[in-house]
């Protein structure tokens, strides 16, 4: 008797052992691809899809120019977006140029929400270092663009040569007037790195041309209403003036306007900076004689693009050129020209 109940107990004892052992070797059961980043079924898990928020922060949005660096930013939220992380691009700049404060403060919000990057046209070469300066020290990467700045606490810089572009307009009123004249110069604003470039280009191709005087300069400042009266000041106490370099888009459409207004356009020469669809008209009803463009497509594209190959690990160069441009009646219509200076920013800007 005592036998027959060691054997059984004993078959008890494997059975539970055996029931234990397949439990233990079973899988865990499939909890879905959702929450967990598993597959269902199990398997290996995914990694989540990244996504990179990137700040553009322009000194204005109401400028053409401004939206072409939009629509350029925007391709390449597009197009850089791939299987392994997403773009996200958030547009946000003053509502007109001029207001270091309101863009400062953009800055500080954006470091605050944690984006993962800023791409900044900086109004004020001085007055915006302290943003970028604590951008850097939240490390958060920052990419300047259109405009220089005076600290090196960024990735890259993607401009224009806006000295070289200075010059070629100097070069191209030069060229215009025979060598010899009376000049004037519309300035844009103090602290404006980028046309502070172009005006001192424009005075270094001048100094080729001793029969050229530059006898005038003002601030137009930021509007297209504060340029047309700086300029319309300018022919005021200049009657005699032979020529006019207007060194941004709402100084070059003030002076446009101004000339109109005081029945001189096309007995004064002029070149402006930057090729919008106004200075483009006013081209071809010579009203001014020539433009010197950039490409802000391209400007707003590379920017992100740069911003983008950081995050990645890759090295961005701390130098990017995006081309600068001498547009003449003679010129305008070249696809090249028409490339940098009427891109379909519909396309991109929905």
């Amino acid at each position: 008797m005592r036998h027959a109940m060691k054997i059984a107990a004993a078959i008890a004892l494997l059975a539970v052992l055996t029931a234990a052992g397949c439990r233990k070797s079973q899988p865990p059961a499939p909890t879905g691809g959702g929450a967990t980043g598993q597959p269902a079924g199990g398997g290996e898990s995914i990694a989540a899809k990244k996504t990179y928020t990137i700040a553009v922060i322009p000194k204005g949005t109401s400028h053409v120019f401004w939206q072409f660096v939009h629509a350029g930013a925007a391709k390449a939220e597009a197009e850089l977006s791939n299987a392994d992380a997403k773009i996200s691009i958030k547009w946000q700049g003053p509502a007109t140029e001029g207001d270091f404060s309101v863009q400062s403060q953009i800055v500080t919000d954006m470091v605050s929400r944690k984006v993962d990057a800023i791409v900044l046209a900086p109004l004020d070469d001085k007055a915006l270092v302290p943003a970028v300066e604590a951008a850097a020290k939240a490390n958060i990467p920052v990419i300047i663009f259109d405009s220089d700045i005076q600290c090196d606490k960024y990735v890259s810089f993607v401009a224009t040569d806006n000295l070289k572009g200075g010059m070629n307009a100097g070069e191209a009123l030069a060229g215009l007037l025979g060598g010899k004249g009376k000049v004037a110069l519309v300035m844009y604003a103090p602290g404006s790195a980028s046309t502070t470039h172009r005006e001192n280009g424009f005075r270094e191709a001048l100094k080729k041309y001793p029969d050229i005087k530059l006898v005038d300069e003002q601030y137009g400042l930021q509007t297209v209403e504060l340029a047309k009266g700086k300029v319309e000041d300018m022919l005021s106490k200049n009657p005699d003036l032979d020529g006019i370099f207007a060194c941004n888009e709402s100084t070059a459409v003030g002076a446009v306007q101004a000339l109109k207004s005081l029945n001189k356009a096309g007995k004064i020469k002029m070149v402006g900076f930057d090729a919008t669809p106004a200075l483009q008209t006013a081209l071809t009803e010579k009203s001014l004689d020539a433009l010197v463009a950039q490409h802000p497509f391209k400007m707003g594209y590379e920017a992100v693009k740069a911003a983008v190959e950081h995050l990645n690990g890759k090295k961005v160069e701390k130098r990017i050129d995006t081309g600068v441009y001498v547009i003449t009646r003679e010129n305008l219509a070249k696809p090249e020209i028409q490339e940098a200076v009427s891109p379909d920013i519909k396309k991109y800007l929905k």
